[in-house]
């Protein structure tokens, strides 16, 4: 894979230690990949200038995994959408939402807990602030979470609900060109 020079690399963590349960804002350890698997990463990822990452243990982790030798900076606003009450637990025990529409699913708010577009409206102006950065000074990673992968594409295609269209998988790659006052997908869930 070769960046751009005006690119967001976003990295969605190392699979999470969930123990079959919702993480969210739970700080839960990642399972790091093998040493073959991580020299894949490095590789294709050499060409980042800055990374970036949320301050979740599980996103710290991958980012030193993946760029030992780089200062990495972290920003609250990139941590993942914050699930109230259902924080922690088993994912069969959640309620369904399969009923919902995109758009009721964007509103939905858990109890004491944030809507997708309320973490979305929180995470893109950090976004924003990160593509001038990678415009300024080249390709800038960020290693943070389903959700905030999912406020990226948001931004670039215009509309909240469209971004919950989009599966991320674990230690995926997305890519964003940054141009001046929008995005464009490059890629998708591409696998390291």
């Amino acid at each position: 894979m070769r960046l751009e020079p005006a690119e967001l690399v976003l990295i969605r963590h190392a699979p999470a230690q969930t123990e079959g349960r919702l993480a969210g804002r739970r700080d839960v350890p990642a399972m790091l990949l093998d040493a073959k698997a991580l020299a894949r990463g490095r590789a294709a990822l050499a060409d980042v200038r800055q990374v970036v990452t949320s301050p979740a243990l599980r996103c710290r982790q991958t980012a030193k995994a993946l760029f030992p030798k780089r200062d990495v900076l972290q920003d609250a606003r990139l941590w993942e959408q914050d699930f109230g009450l259902e924080e922690g637990m088993a994912f069969g025990d959640l309620p369904d939402l399969g009923p919902l529409s995109r758009d009721e699913l964007a509103a939905r708010r858990p109890p004491n807990g944030e809507s997708f577009a309320d973490m979305a409206a929180r995470t893109m102006p950090a976004l924003d602030a990160l593509a001038q950065r990678a415009e300024a000074h080249g390709p800038l990673a960020v290693v943070a979470h389903a959700g905030t992968v999912r406020a990226a594409l948001a931004l670039a295609l215009g509309t909240v609900p469209a971004a919950l269209g989009f599966e991320i998988a674990p230690l995926s790659v997305t890519r964003l060109r940054c141009l001046p006052g929008t995005f464009s997908i490059i890629s998708v869930n591409q696998e390291l």
